[in-house]
């Protein structure tokens, strides 16, 4: 009993200080980004959603190369695109100044449509593997070569879709010097990566105590613990109403965490990461396709009404399948 009390303090360590430092990593990157110039879209889509999946990238390369837990690196991805996406729903459960699909801006349809192609990508990676029906390059998944190309391909469409729009609100210039910003995001960037480097390992051990897989712990705890930083950073957001930084943020950590996907598989070394793990993580892609989908529909629809006062039918459908996909995977694991 001892051993998983400790275990579990550990984990609850991690997440702490993955949730603080993520907070102070994202305070840095929008004044970098304010030092620089940038919109508060492109802000939220690429410069906070890369830094707040910095600990998806660290915790992922170190559960391939220290932990051998490939399970855990792609739970991980899964579990924090599929968690993302519920967040969107807390904002609207919470945000009562309107309604967050009205408000948002029509150009984050881009973002999510081409979340759809790299996490179908991946759903097909999985089970195409399974079936020996996916060529390697050397140890590399062609599948992990399609995905950082689209990656590049997303970015780019959505950096023209960006300069097409000439609304562009600049963010509010910051309390702090060019050199303060950089120092600080370095400083935070290296606590996350330091706890990145440990969650796994504790992943593994509290899988091993709890019995259960390391797939389950991976999609929900793991995949809980590095998007803290997302959940902190878009709270933050919504308490200053920069609602498209809010989404930005999330729709564009659901990028690179596909693309996180792809790092996985290039540094680990026994073979493709898709022949590694179990099938049940498709589920959790096809999971994030369909929120996905959801978020698209109700950004074009922009639904104003509230289910029961609480929130749109579009958020209340986020939250029951991020529930099924949680059931499926609890059952999956014991």
């Amino acid at each position: 009993m001892d051993s998983v009390v400790l275990i579990w303090l550990q984990f609850g360590l991690c997440v702490g200080v993955i949730g603080v430092a993520g907070v102070r990593l994202s305070r840095y990157g929008d004044a970098l980004a304010a030092l620089t110039g940038l919109s508060r879209n492109w802000v939220g889509l690429i410069l906070l959603a890369t830094v707040t999946s910095l600990p998806e990238l660290v915790t992922g390369l170190s559960a391939v190369t220290v932990a051998a837990a490939p399970d855990i690196a792609v739970g991980d991805v899964l579990g924090s695109c599929v968690f993302n996406l519920a967040i969107l729903a807390m904002i609207d459960v919470t945000y009562r100044k309107g309604a967050i699909y009205a408000l948002a801006d029509s150009g984050h349809i881009v973002s999510a449509g081409f979340g759809v192609i790299l996490l179908a990508g991946v759903c097909l990676a999985v089970l195409l593997t399974t079936q020996g029906m996916m060529p390697s390059i050397g140890h590399v998944s062609l599948a992990s070569v399609m995905i950082f190309v689209m990656y590049l391909v997303a970015i780019r469409a959505l950096y023209l879709t960006e300069q097409r729009r000439s609304s562009l609100v600049v963010a509010k210039q910051p309390d702090m010097t060019l050199k303060a910003a950089l120092m600080g995001y370095g400083v935070a960037s290296a606590t996350i990566v330091g706890a990145g480097i440990w969650l796994p390992i504790i992943g593994v051990e509290l899988a091993r105590l709890m019995g259960w897989s390391n797939s389950f712990v991976g999609t929900l705890f793991v995949a809980f613990a590095t998007s803290v930083p997302e959940l902190a950073t878009t709270w933050g957001a919504i308490r200053i109403s920069a609602i498209d930084m809010a989404i930005g943020n999330l729709l564009g950590s659901n990028l690179f965490d596909v693309l996180i996907l792809a790092i996985d598989d290039f540094a680990y070394l026994p073979g493709a990461i898709y022949a590694h793990v179990s099938q049940v993580h498709a589920v959790s892609a096809i999971t994030a396709c369909l929120m996905s989908g959801v978020v698209i529909v109700s950004l074009a629809y922009r639904p104003v009404s509230r289910v029961w006062h609480i929130a749109s039918w579009a958020s209340l459908s986020l939250l029951a399948l991020y529930l099924l996909n949680a059931a499926i995977q609890f059952l999956h694991g014991q």
